[in-house]
This record gives structure tokens, C-alpha cells and sequence, in this order.
């Protein structure tokens, strides 16, 4: 079964664009998973069982080397990723 979550995630610091980042470029570090970034969230499409298994490290590590922060996100099943990443629709 595969699965799409978008996250945003809120650390409660000043300095929060660290812990962001690391926190994205952990999820692209793991080969099952395909990961689209943007300005507001971060999608994350794979299999349902890989992806909350790693979802589940990253975040608890996240909280140990980071501290407190908020994490957001949408589950729907099935891969809802783009053909093309960075393609939008224009809107006339």
C-alpha cells in the first residue's frame, strides 16, 4: 500500500531553519522514499509501512537532538506525488 503525507513542521526556537533542514534532508537520505519540498511543507510518498516506520525515527530524533517542536501532518493512501515536482497549474 503506498502513501502520501504532507508535514510542516514548527520548532519552538528562534533559530528553527537548523532543525528544518536536517529533519528534511534526513527523509531524503532513505532510498524508499521520494520527498518534495517547498516553501510551505514537505511531501513524502512510499510504501505505508517504510514510511511511518521512518517517519517514526525521524521525528524522535528531531525531538532529542532539536527539542520541542510541532509537527503537522496529512495522510492519504495511495501515491499522490506529481509527474514533474516542480510543475504547477496556472490559473487563468
Amino acid at each position: 500500500m503506498q502513501l502520501s503525507v504532507e508535514i510542516s513542521m514548527y520548532p519552538l526556537k528562534d533559530e528553527y531553519l537548523p532543525s528544518i533542514q536536517a529533519f528534511i534532508e534526513r527523509l531524503n537520505s532513505h532510498s524508499g522514499l521520494r520527498v518534495i519540498t517547498n516553501t510551505m511543507s514537505t511531501q513524502v510518498f512510499g510504501e505505508y509501512d517504510l514510511l511511518m516506520d521512518i517517519l517514526k525515527i525521524e521525528m524522535r530524533k528531531s525531538y532529542e537532538q532539536f527539542g520541542r517542536a510541532i509537527f503537522v501532518c496529512k495522510f492519504i493512501d495511495g501515491d499522490l506525488a506529481p509527474a514533474e515536482p516542480h510543475a504547477c497549474p496556472r490559473v487563468s
